[in-house]
């Protein structure tokens, strides 16, 4: 997915998990502020307007500057107070004042939901990415993936999208500092480079024509916690070793990291090294960290695959279908017979076929943290949620397997 990068703001753009006809939900409404010549007169001539025209319901916003470039997205279940909240006169300082400050108009798009919002806000900022979701605002946690790759000597590296090429992508994750220092930390204990693509690899079963000394680009070989393909001190099959533990954490399927720090914690402080204890024990903070939300991914890709009913705030209920924890597309809730018939052809297209590609804009991939924290903090959602096996031929079939799901709820939830 690439980033939409335009002078003038003009829409949001179509939305893939909308099943509902866009026009029932008043597709984007603005405010512009074009009268006032001073700050305390466009903030209060766009609180008016707000306190006037936002609805009361889930949905998206965007902020615009001066020369209509969109330039914040956020989201809210309580469209109306949350746009609200930017005016008051206490957060001139915090990041709702800045964001109102440099704004001259505001945007919004009704959402039939909260989890329809926040899909729908992650979409845009990926596919706009706004100055202030991305830059220049403090204490805002901005995400990454972690990955495995970039050969011929393969390592561990931070990506802000999803990288279909690495041997193995996790996330995202925020903190953009605590991560950078996780990479680091990997690398070192996994004995692999993280040295510019630029550096010649070459490994001890590969032939070369001439036997050229090499030299290695920094110290990390000479202190032992690189293998330093760099220098042709290993082998590919050596290498690849290292590659398959480093695989397996990020997979959370080794949790042998955690067991080799706390041994090289425990030695530094038995030779009496405070200083290097005390930071492998911060570094052991942040891969126990890590190592558990990789757990909890690796949880949601086993048992999330099914049907979530969402309950749209306008009566109408849309199934979102997750599979491996990623969010694939949405479908409109039949109501009789003759909805089912529409209906049953894309539910069986989902069941039989990996929609691999997404939605366009998000891939099911980037959405796994999404959908992980959000049943992490509403555990009750998962008492709506349908595991669809083989689809029923018909409206009956259907209705008989959702009333039963409905009545045993505690099966399928003991199961995820």
């Amino acid at each position: 997915m690439e980033a939409q990068l335009s002078d003038s703001f003009v829409d949001f753009g179509d939305d893939p998990l909308m099943p509902h006809p866009v026009a029932d939900l008043a597709r984007i409404e603005a405010c512009q502020a074009n009268d006032s010549n001073t700050d305390s007169g466009r903030k209060n001539e766009l609180r008016s307007l707000v306190s006037r025209y936002a609805p009361k319901v889930p949905g998206v916003y965007g902020m615009l500057d001066a020369t209509n470039r969109l330039i914040y997205v956020g989201k809210s279940k309580m469209l109306r107070n949350r746009l609200l909240s930017y005016f008051m006169p206490n957060n001139s300082d915090e990041k709702a004042g800045r964001i109102i400050q440099a704004a001259q108009g505001i945007v919004w798009e009704k959402q039939p939901s909260d989890f329809a919002a926040l899909l729908r806000e992650q979409m845009l900022i990926r596919r706009f990415q706004p100055r202030l979701n991305v830059v220049g605002m403090p204490k805002r946690q901005q995400s990454a993936f972690i990955c495995l790759g970039n050969g011929p000597a393969e390592s561990f590296y931070l990506s802000r999208q999803f990288d279909p090429d690495a041997m193995s992508c996790q996330g995202p994750f925020h903190g953009m500092a605590n991560l950078y220092r996780a990479v680091e930390i990997l690398n070192r204990m996994f004995l692999l480079r993280d040295c510019s693509q630029k550096t010649p690899m070459l490994f001890t079963d590969q032939l070369q024509l001439f036997d050229l000394e090499m030299r290695a680009g920094c110290v990390r070989q000479e202190i032992g916690n690189c293998l330093a393909p760099c220098m042709r001190t290993c082998s590919r099959q050596k290498y690849t070793a290292q590659l398959d533990m480093a695989s397996d954490f990020l997979a959370a399927t080794s949790t042998s990291i955690l067991h080799a720090i706390e041994l090289q914690m425990h030695r530094a402080a038995a030779t009496r090294h405070y200083e290097h204890a005390a930071r492998m024990r911060e570094d052991l903070k942040l891969i126990k960290w890590l190592s558990n939300r990789l757990a909890s991914f690796k949880r949601a890709r086993e048992n999330y695959c099914f049907a979530y009913e969402v309950r749209g705030c306008d009566g109408r209920d849309i199934w979102y279908m997750i599979r491996q924890g990623g969010v694939e597309t949405a479908i409109a809730v039949p109501n009789n017979s003759t909805q089912w018939r529409s209906v049953r052809p894309k539910l069986l297209r989902w069941h039989t076929h990996n929609n691999a590609t997404g939605t366009g804009y998000l891939r099911p991939e980037e959405t796994i943290g999404l959908v992980t924290a959000w049943f992490q903090k509403n555990k009750d959602e998962l008492r709506h949620t349908h595991v669809i096996g083989d689809v029923p031929t018909n409206w009956k079939d259907m209705q008989s397997i959702l009333q039963y799901e409905k009545a045993h709820p505690g099966e399928f939830v003991a199961k995820a």
